[in-house]
């Protein structure tokens, strides 16, 4: 039996769904995660589905395509996620209303009632993009009291901003 119990705790996966709109990075990101380099990708229809190890800890992380017409579809991976992270396209400020109201409808949901978020500014590579705390005020995020969240910069090409983000997903593990 305590083999069987400590085969469980080493072994528990943690679902994390990647999503945002349309051309914000969210399959460069999952592969950035696995493999640790720049993958050609194409847009996402339906998803890609990739398990990421960090320290022991097993995510089975959903990237989620990000087009207008695939969003009502979302839902249908909600269940039994732990782990919310939403992309933002640091250089899209036309769209970021959109991904306000996405993130908002996303978590109303009630199989995302337990779900931390990780919001990732990607792109932050880019001349004229918005800073983390631009996009953090604009979203509102301090407005977000029942769902521990963190806004991460990033840029998905390079790598950088991506530990910070799974370090702060890590150490959520098991704290609600």
């Amino acid at each position: 039996v305590l083999l069987t119990v400590f085969f469980f705790f080493v072994y528990a996966e943690h679902k994390v769904i990647i999503v945002g709109l349309d051309n914000a990075g969210k399959t460069t990101i999952l592969y950035q995660f696995l493999m640790n380099e720049v993958v050609h990708t194409s847009p996402t229809i339906g998803s890609n589905v990739e398990e990421i190890v960090v320290k022991n800890t097993h995510f089975l992380m959903w990237d989620i395509g990000g087009q207008e017409s695939l969003r009502s579809s979302w839902n249908t991976y909600y269940s039994n996620t732990e782990f919310i992270i939403l992309v933002v396209d640091s250089i899209d400020r036309e769209r970021l209303s959109i991904t306000k109201e996405e993130l908002y409808r996303m978590l109303a949901h009630e199989d995302l009632r337990k779900a931390a978020v990780l919001i990732f500014a990607n792109k932050q590579d880019m001349k004229g993009c918005m800073t983390a705390a631009e996009i953090s005020t604009y979203l509102t995020l301090s407005s977000i009291k029942d769902h521990p969240w963190h806004i991460q910069s990033c840029c998905a090409l390079t790598g950088e901003g991506l530990c910070q983000g799974l370090e702060w997903m890590t150490s959520r593990i098991g704290v609600r």
